[in-house]
């Protein structure tokens, strides 16, 4: 799979996305995109109404953050829009919680940038037919 002008520009667009998030540890950014078009984005952080503390005294992550992927799926629950056949754009892998998420939206591609600590949603995605691209740094440039 070749990566195209248009993934490149996605996930720039994701990098700067992330960066509106209050989690200091990392701040990851994603961009659901159907038709060429932004169907949804999301950012990792806390739940609307929550304070915007994302880690705890000790800089562990909250166990009710949200992940941007998730944020950016549920939007789209709310709204009148469909993931299905969408290409999701993130700066960083999805842990397996989310990739459970992505493959019953309907996404059927994945173009992120960095790896989650661990692959097993990134292989979880992959066993069950979704397209996976990953793009470097050096590619973004």
């Amino acid at each position: 799979m070749e990566i195209t002008k248009f993934d490149i520009a996605y996930l720039k667009m994701a990098k700067e996305w992330a960066k509106l998030s209050y989690c200091e540890r990392k701040q990851v950014g994603a961009l659901i995109v159907k038709d060429r078009m932004i169907i949804s984005d999301g950012y990792n952080g806390t739940p609307s109404g929550f304070e915007n503390r994302c880690e705890d005294d000790e800089g562990n992550t909250q166990w009710f953050v949200l992940h941007a992927e998730a944020n950016a799926i549920l939007k789209l629950a709310r709204s009148t829009q469909s993931a299905k056949d969408a290409t999701l754009y993130l700066t960083l892998s999805p842990c397996k919680e989310c990739s459970k998420l992505i493959l019953q939206a309907g996404i059927r591609k994945l173009v992120y940038v960095d790896d989650y600590k661990d692959n097993d949603g990134i292989a979880f995605l992959r066993n069950h037919g979704i397209e996976i691209l990953q793009v470097t740094d050096d590619d973004l440039k």
